[in-house]
């Protein structure tokens, strides 16, 4: 299974030289992830005991705190926040915004658009069946986990490889994510099964007799489908389930 990685607003990056020394870059690449923007002398803070190993790609305004470990070849958006002792390996894709809690690995094959939160200590994984005397790694091996813009992972969750999360899905602390999650959907248990919708703002949304929702603090408005498998936002497109 192959996700295209679409959705991935990255904006200027500066890319990682030897310690406390950063540039700012442009790229023009065909691949969306990546917009052509305006050269500038924007820079990150990365604390002293953070390891940037060279080549990988940090976004304008990011803070990398105490113990992190930035891999050659990872990518991180503007604005992102990685918390105490979180790595992210090679072949990892965070767009703009997004915030990482302390004490979370991010794998080759993890992809994550713009606004996601990954709680503290969630869990990812890219290999199914792991076995120490079998090699297995690289591109043939690894297994992509995709969370699209606005999903939230609550702390201690696990992500088995190989699922797509929905825009705005929301994972409840502990749970154990064994398949695909509709947009918007509220998740939780081990395994994760579906409890509720929850609106952009995070809150779980209360459907009326005729599948009208309110989210309590933006105002916004959802109607939920007549089969109550997708959820709508009504000044947007229709978010199909496992989309």
């Amino acid at each position: 299974m192959s996700y295209p990685k679409f959705g991935v607003s990255l904006g200027v990056f500066v890319i990682a030289l030897p310690r406390n020394h950063t540039r700012a870059v442009t790229f023009a690449s065909a691949n969306p992830c990546f917009r052509p923007v305006a050269e500038s002398a924007a820079e990150f803070y990365a604390h002293p005991s953070a390891v940037l190993d060279a080549g990988c790609r940090v976004g304008a305004g990011s803070r990398i705190w105490h113990f992190c470990h930035l891999a050659a070849g990872a990518v991180l958006g503007e604005n992102c926040s990685l918390g105490q002792n979180v790595f992210v390996a090679d072949g990892v894709t965070l767009g703009r915004n997004v915030k990482v809690q302390n004490n979370v690995s991010l794998y080759s094959g993890v992809v994550c658009e713009d606004d996601v939160f990954l709680g503290p200590s969630v869990v990812f994984t890219n290999v199914k069946n792991p076995r120490s005397a079998v090699t297995r790694r690289g591109p043939g091996h690894y297994q992509p986990t995709y969370l699209e813009r606005g999903v939230s992972i609550g702390a201690n969750a696990t992500l088995v490889c190989g699922v797509r999360l929905g825009r705005y899905a929301f994972v409840g602390a502990g749970s154990v994510v064994t398949k695909d999650v509709p947009a918007f959907a509220l998740v939780y248990g081990t395994p994760a099964r579906q409890h509720g919708w929850v609106s952009t703002h995070g809150h779980r949304l209360a459907f009326d007799a005729t599948g009208h929702a309110t989210c309590p603090e933006s105002g916004e408005q959802y109607q939920l489908s007549p089969d109550h498998q997708a959820v709508r936002v009504l000044t947007d497109a229709c978010v199909p389930a496992n989309s």
